[in-house]
Order: structure tokens, then sequence, then C-alpha cells
């Protein structure tokens, strides 16, 4: 028995790093996938991965901080396994640069990806998931708690993501809903080993967020996603976890 056997679960920024290792993580555990990211071919391979540990997938490229194809996503999801059982908002981008030096299109776009496709998702999910007393998993950040020099445009996407978790939990918490954020740090993925810094950026100010365990996979965020989705964690709603190896302990 899986812990998500006969769940369904849609997955948002599935074609790499915490979401590819999310899917496939969930994929062991019994539940069936709808999968979303930009990135087309990546999002193949992840449902191909997915498909060899037995699981159910769908797939469909989408970019959710576009209202219509967020709609679109959940729609096709239900659809396809006729119910929801748990949404996990993983999708997001990261960008460095000086307030000062911020152009209001640069701030714009990652809180358009990073928090509006957050919140449509979850609009369109939330009637879905009421039917089934589910779950909502949002990948949150260390940066959402504490201050990621030169990240301030990311560091509120998250610590807003954060937020809004908290008061979707007590608003659908009577009727049964769970909402959660995961707070990762020191994560090796694709989205944080690309992004460029500023000029004259001082590394130490980045490193107050590091980990003292060293940089961890994405496995180690994939299994607490799974938990948060699972009964097992039934009486939990409305907090953040951190994983972040002690870096703000």
């Amino acid at each position: 028995m899986g812990r998500l056997d006969d769940k369904v679960l849609l997955l948002t920024g599935a074609a790499s790093g915490i979401g590819r290792a999310s899917a496939i993580r969930a994929a062991r555990e019994g539940a069936r996938l709808f999968l979303t990211d930009v990135v087309a071919a990546g999002l193949e391979e992840t449902a191909k991965r997915v498909t060899e540990q037995g699981a159910e997938v769908e797939f469909r490229a989408a970019d959710i901080s576009d209202e219509q194809q967020a709609r679109a996503s959940v729609a096709a999801c239900v659809e396809r396994f006729e119910k929801l059982d748990v949404l996990c908002n993983n999708a997001g981008i990261i960008a460095y640069e000086r307030v000062h030096e911020m152009s209001l299109a640069f701030w714009r776009r990652i809180l358009s990806v990073n928090l509006d496709g957050t919140f449509l998702m979850t609009r369109e999910a939330i009637p879905h998931l009421l039917k089934t007393k589910g779950a909502i998993v949002n990948l949150g950040s260390t940066a959402g708690l504490s201050g990621l020099a030169y990240g301030s445009a990311y560091s509120a996407s998250k610590g807003a993501i954060h937020a809004f978790t908290r008061a979707i939990a007590v608003e659908y918490a009577e009727e049964g809903l769970r909402a959660n954020s995961i707070c990762p740090a020191s994560i090796q993925t694709g989205m944080s080993g690309t992004a460029k810094l500023p000029k004259a950026a001082k590394l130490e100010l980045l490193n107050r967020l590091a980990s003292l365990q060293g940089a961890a996979g994405p496995e180690v965020i994939a299994d607490v996603v799974v938990f948060l989705a699972s009964d097992e964690a039934r009486f939990i709603t409305g907090t953040e976890i951190r994983v972040d190896g002690a870096a703000l302990a």
C-alpha cells in the first residue's frame, strides 16, 4: 500500500528539480499525476520517468501565471482523473538584482510566476479539493522567512506565499481542506545554479541562508511533499516546514 494510493496530484513546475523529484516520489507512493511546466521537453521526460514507476500520468505544457492556462490545466486534470486530491504549487523562478536598479518589469515577472501562478492554480483547484477534503502543498523558501540579499522580489513572492497559505488553512479548515508550505534552502536544482548575481555582489550576504549540512538533492523536498500530501499529515495545516539543514535554526 502506497501513502498516496488512489490520490490524484496536480504538480506544477514538473520539468526538473524539485518538481521532477516530487513527481517520481509521489508515483512510487501510488499517486495518479497531472504534471505542468512551461518547458515541454523536460515535462515529457518527467512523465516518462513517472510512467516507468507504473503510475498513471497526464501532462500539459502551460504557463500557470496566465489565468486561462491555469484554469485549463485544472480543468484538464479533473476531466482526465475525475477528481483532484492534492495541488502542489512548485513552479517558480528566481533572479537577482539590487533594489535601486530593479525595473518594474523585473519585479512583476518574479511575482507573476511565483505568486500569481500559485494564486491562480489554487483558486481553480479549491472547489475540487473541497469535494475530496484534499490538500495544498506550496513551495515557499527560507528566503520568505529571512532576508535574501539581491533577491528582494523572490523573497517578497515567497513570503507572500507563506502568508497566503496560512490564510487558506484558516479559511477552509472547517471544510476539511489543508494547506501547508515548505521552505527549502541549499537544494541542488537547475534554477539555483543558473541565476546571475549583480556586479560586486557579496557572497557572504547570500551565504547567510546556506545550509550548515551542505547542499542536498531535490529528493529531500520530495519526501516532505509526499508526507504533507498524505493522510499521515491529516492534522497539519497552516504551517511552514523548513527543510534547510539548520540554516535558520
